[in-house]
């Protein structure tokens, strides 16, 4: 039947072949852990400490224990042989979750090796409940509820194990083994593919932002986000040489429009694994450096965790085990011009050593921010269990790895004494935020759709404590820039791009028939032209006006991400983080908040320039013709290509920067 014991603040249930222990986790927060193995494991993974004293009281006997925590409380029943070890949350007294019984075991292990099992923990479904979160991916779908998700990192797919649910609470999965969770009509499941033990956290608060403030407490905070960061980046596939870069980046500052930065994509390397200009094509890093530090745009280098036997480094890493290992067969684990494997950034001795390859040819030439490409790893096939890691073997440990990734140019960064860190990431983990990551969606398509999902990516990952965002603008792949198609989708897409995180115009563009031919010897030659320049003049009056307007929105921008650094609330924020008792905000995918005081809603079809935007309560101000609306209803606006959909909140300043 199993007994319930109590220690300290600790509820502990043992019963034939499994370890319960549920522990309160500071305030409104509850940690459980369960095992099929003779105790649970204190691996944290990227979890922090509790960041502030419990509320806890334990009450109960050996059959039947509550624990009350603040808003949260929870009951761990004995039962019987066949449905014992029941667990049930509560928030306000409302039942909000419940462990469902499937045959046998409320919590299910399928031992695997060692002392690693495949792990479920099963929950009854909730009528009427909504889901956020989960990470980006390639789907129009915000809310998660009535979906599946695989747990696993890829191009396009970041995978953060959160959810946040309408009923008012957050539900941290603390396991970076690959698996999935399933938010269905008939049950919530969360699976580990191979884990020790499952690890779960639920935290709850008053309000959307409470329940943020908690996430971020037990994962960390964004640091202080660059300034400069906070207008218009240029990038595109790619510039081949340090002159084509210089020549885009003063016919910029020659038109007089306002850019920030400007990104040097991958292959100006020598070789994957040597992370160093190739000074056939790159001649004067240092040179280059400085001019555009005169012109005020910072130079972005783009890193590849790549690396094969033809790097300077390969032996070296090799021989030390610095190197993402197979547990069987060679090191070949992604084929790009030549077998490649990656290096291994859960190793603390990896990092160090690559960081001074990166201080010694890129930062030390004047490189202070880095693009961290690759950054799953891209690894083919996805065969988890086949790779070793420095903490373990992939099936238990893979999802870590963006992760360390990015841990590592924070610390290489902050060690030189830099205090304004961001680095562009494709991929992210919970925790992954507090060393700067600012995550964009992969190489999506520049299509209709992709804009669609990128919406829902941003916002998702908002939701998941990664307030730094942003997609390619204009998606990355088969953008055709002679299109009349591909030219409207690319203004809409400026629009959006104005009111994310970060404004980066980047993609790999079809070349034109003008196009000149690819330096001789160059390994990747760059796609189309991508300045704004190229796109139309009308499309060009449109867009420099839109880089414009962002000038004037970025004290807006940097106030609010100085609220995100310190509280969690992302910028870009769903509709029912601001009116979290308005039923009708959750439902709602397709406009969002940038801040407290900006309301946009993109227009994400072809052709269209009329679409319906629900006004929450309180006054609204059109930034097209400054009509004022009342709100709690529904309204049709119209927008021509030259004009996009967003509403201010009445007497707020920021509508000045709308002229």
């Amino acid at each position: 039947m199993g007994r319930i014991t109590v220690s300290g603040k600790s509820v502990i249930f043992r019963r034939k072949d499994e370890l319960i222990v549920i522990e309160p986790y500071g305030r409104d927060c509850f940690r459980c852990r369960s095992t099929r193995n003779g105790e649970v494991s204190p691996e944290r993974w990227t979890l922090l400490p509790p960041a502030a004293e419990d509320d806890c009281i334990i009450e109960g006997d050996e059959k039947f224990v509550t624990m009350k925590n603040g808003i949260l409380s929870v009951t761990l029943e004995a039962g019987n042989p066949w449905y014992g070890g029941v667990v049930t949350y509560y928030r306000k007294g409302q039942q909000i979750l419940h462990t469902k019984f499937e045959g046998d075991y409320v919590n299910k292990y399928v031992h695997v090796e060692g002392d690693h099992y495949q792990v479920k923990v099963i929950f009854d479904a909730n009528e009427g409940e909504h889901f956020y979160g989960l990470g980006q991916e390639t789907e129009d779908a915000f809310d998660r509820k009535g979906s599946t998700c695989n747990l696993v990192h890829y191009n396009t797919k970041s995978t953060l194990p959160y959810l946040y649910s309408s009923l008012g609470y957050g539900f941290f999965w603390n396991n970076p083994s690959p698996g999935r969770c399933e938010t269905t009509r008939n049950h919530t499941l969360w699976c580990a593919d191979s884990a020790y033990q499952a690890d779960y956290l639920i935290f709850a608060g008053e309000r959307p932002a409470d329940v943020m403030k908690i996430y971020c407490d037990l994962t960390g905070y964004a640091p202080v986000f660059p300034k400069w960061a906070s207008g218009f980046w240029q990038c595109k596939l790619r510039y081949e040489s340090q002159k084509e870069l210089l020549e885009v980046a003063r016919e910029y500052k020659q038109r007089g429009i306002p850019i920030s930065a400007i990104v040097i994509d991958y292959f100006h390397w020598t070789q994957q694994g040597e992370w160093k200009f190739d000074p056939k094509y790159w001649p004067d890093p240092e040179g280059m450096c400085r001019e555009l530090e005169e012109m005020g745009i910072k130079p972005i280098v783009s890193i590849w965790p790549t690396i094969n036997p033809q790097s300077e480094n390969f032996r070296t890493m090799s021989e030390e085990n610095m190197l993402v290992r197979t547990e069987n067969g060679q090191f070949g684990t992604f084929d790009f011009y030549g077998q490649q494997t990656f290096i291994d950034t859960m190793n603390p001795q990896t990092r160090s050593f690559v960081w001074e390859r990166v201080k010694e040819n890129y930062y030390d030439k004047g490189i202070k921010n880095f693009w961290l490409d690759e950054a799953e790893p891209e690894v083919h096939p996805q065969q988890f269990g086949h790779l070793r890691f420095y903490l373990g073997n992939g099936a238990q440990t893979a999802l870590l790895y963006p992760y360390y990734y990015v841990k590592m140019f924070y610390e290489g960064l902050k060690k030189e004494g830099e205090e304004e860190i961001i680095s562009l990431t494709r991929a992210a983990y919970p925790g992954s935020q507090k060393y700067g990551a600012a995550v964009w969606n992969g190489d999506i398509m520049s299509d209709w759709r992709a804009l669609r999902q990128s919406v829902t990516s941003g916002l998702s990952m908002a939701m998941c404590g990664i307030p730094w965002w942003n997609s390619d603008i204009g998606g990355f792949l088969m953008g055709d820039t002679e299109s009349e198609e591909f030219r409207e989708l690319l203004v809409r897409w400026f629009q959006f791009g104005l009111f994310c995180p970060i404004m980066r115009l980047h993609g790999s563009r079809l070349r034109t028939k003008d196009q000149p031919e690819p330096n001789p010897g160059i390994i990747e030659r760059s796609g189309g032209p991508n300045e704004i320049w190229r796109f139309g003049e009308e499309n060009y009056k449109i867009i420099k006006g839109i880089i414009e307007l962002r000038e004037r929105l970025r004290p807006y921008i940097m106030e609010h991400m100085e609220e995100a650094s310190k509280t969690g609330t992302p910028l870009m924020r769903p509709m029912f983080y601001e009116y979290y008792e308005d039923s009708k905000c959750y439902t709602l995918e397709d406009q969002y908040f940038f801040g407290p005081d900006i309301l946009f809603a993109p227009i994400m079809s072809r052709g269209q320039t009329e679409r319906e935007v629900y006004l929450p309560r309180g006054t609204w101000v059109s930034v097209i013709d400054r009509k004022v609306y009342e709100g709690e209803k529904e309204v049709t606006v119209r927008a021509e290509l030259n004009q996009f959909i967003a509403f201010v909140k009445e007497g707020s300043e920021v509508l000045e920067a709308f002229v």
